[in-house]
């Protein structure tokens, strides 16, 4: 049962207008975006940096990405939003099985993680996850392979994905319909 239950329509036109901002054009908002819109100032604030996240001018790819997406929701033990991401992205980005399995269950050393940069991703989220920290072997491997640019879109990423966690969690915000949970893979 949800602590923060999402808002149902029909939505007070501001909170439309916001809605509307957050999805694909005539995509219905999700769950969580709903539950958002509880606190107007708050998702309009997070707009822009949402969108700087998910958009265009993020230093990484999109592949790389929806690695440290999927692997920090993963890591927060966040269903929800791991599966959100995989049902709208895994594909896209060309994740195999293995990669989505690996994400929610496997580490950096699994076989099929054969790109080093992507190798590189996932122990970089687990390190930040466990020890809110990159220690300095691994920190020399990033800087040898990422740009500074590339680096603190990393750091930053990860964080904010964690907060986006925190709040579908303990929000016990329900699943999407149709979106994976972690025993499907």
């Amino acid at each position: 049962m949800s602590r923060i239950e999402p808002l149902e329509p029909p939505y007070p036109g501001e909170v439309a207008e916001l809605l509307a901002t957050m999805m694909p054009a005539g995509a219905p908002p999700i769950g969580l975006f709903r539950a958002f819109a509880r606190n107007v100032p708050m998702t309009r604030a997070m707009g822009g940096w949402g969108r700087y996240e998910l958009g265009p001018d993020l230093s990484l790819s999109m592949r790389e990405r929806e690695i440290v997406i999927d692997r920090t929701c993963a890591r927060c033990g966040c269903e929800y939003e791991w599966g959100v991401h995989v049902a709208f992205f895994a594909e896209r980005v060309g994740f195999d099985a293995a990669q989505v399995r690996s994400l929610a269950h496997g580490g950096a050393e699994d076989l099929c993680w054969t790109a080093p940069r992507e190798r590189l991703l996932v122990a970089a989220v687990d390190a930040l996850h466990d020890d809110a920290d990159i220690g300095d072997g691994l920190w020399g491997e990033l800087a040898a392979r990422f740009s500074e640019q590339e680096l603190l879109d990393l750091l930053v990423l990860t964080g904010w994905y964690h907060a986006i966690s925190y709040v579908a969690r303990a929000g016990r915000i329900p699943p999407e319909p149709g979106t994976p949970t972690f025993a499907d893979v």
